[in-house]
């Protein structure tokens, strides 16, 4: 019998103003099998973010009818909610003066148009790979920790371990953004949601609780506190 590992459906948000264009990419990436997400302008980009929808990857075209896309990508790259999401732009200028602007402003590759879709693919594989967001199978990964996101199921130095829902949700979200500092109204936000409304001690009771099942395996440190702020999953020596 054999066993098959599920790879979990990467989401990209698609923010292009042509229709014609928009529903061609998206079209190209469901394909694919990308969950896709698409807007015809910032403004209605940020209403999709605003529902809690946090993409793997967004696909940003240059010129956008409201604001730029360069504009909207610096924009994100400001919020703690959105800076780690990975970037590409899509853009019909060609001069290297203008790609090296782009990626200065937060994107983290560009795709001149026109484009196949074979490299579209590739580009965005590759990005995504590159990305701390989400490991390509689903797995986390730190030198004593291993997190398989589709099976939830958390190894501490080869020992499986047994965590609550929110402790995992929790855990993962640290894993997924190491070396950052979130306060207790961002975790709120991006574990418990932004339509919760809970104290902010709760963080605090659930940081202490995974901290206890980490010190057990003798990985308390990992999840540090910064006063006057908030918190730190640290996998610095």
């Amino acid at each position: 019998m054999s066993v098959v590992n599920k790879v979990p459906v990467m989401t990209i948000l698609v923010v292009e103003d042509e229709e014609a264009i928009n529903e061609m990419l998206v079209m190209i990436l469901e394909q694919a099998g990308f969950k896709v997400f698409s807007a015809m302008s910032a403004e209605a980009a940020q209403t999709i973010l605003g529902d809690d929808v946090i993409p793997n990857l967004i696909l940003l075209d240059w010129m956008l009818p409201d604001i730029s896309g360069i504009e909207f990508a610096r924009q994100l790259k400001k919020d703690a909610l959105y800076q780690e999401i990975p970037i590409i732009l899509l853009t019909a200028r060609g001069e290297e003066e203008d790609k090296i602007k782009g990626l200065e402003m937060g994107a983290d590759d560009y795709v001149t148009k026109p484009f196949s879709p074979r490299e579209l693919i590739a580009r965005i594989k590759a990005v995504i790979r590159r990305s701390h967001y989400f490991s390509s199978e689903g797995v986390l990964t730190t030198q004593t920790l291993s997190m398989d996101i589709e099976q939830h199921r958390l190894m501490i130095n080869h020992q499986q371990v047994e965590l609550s829902p929110m402790e995992f949700k929790l855990l993962q979200f640290f894993m997924s953004h190491p070396n950052k500092v979130y306060s207790r109204t961002q975790l709120l936000d991006q574990v418990w949601g932004r339509n919760i409304y809970i104290e902010e001690r709760t963080v605090d009771v659930h940081i202490r609780r995974l901290r206890k099942i980490l010190d057990k395996h003798e990985q308390k440190h990992l999840v540090q506190t910064v006063r006057g702020f908030g918190y730190r999953f640290s996998i610095v020596d």
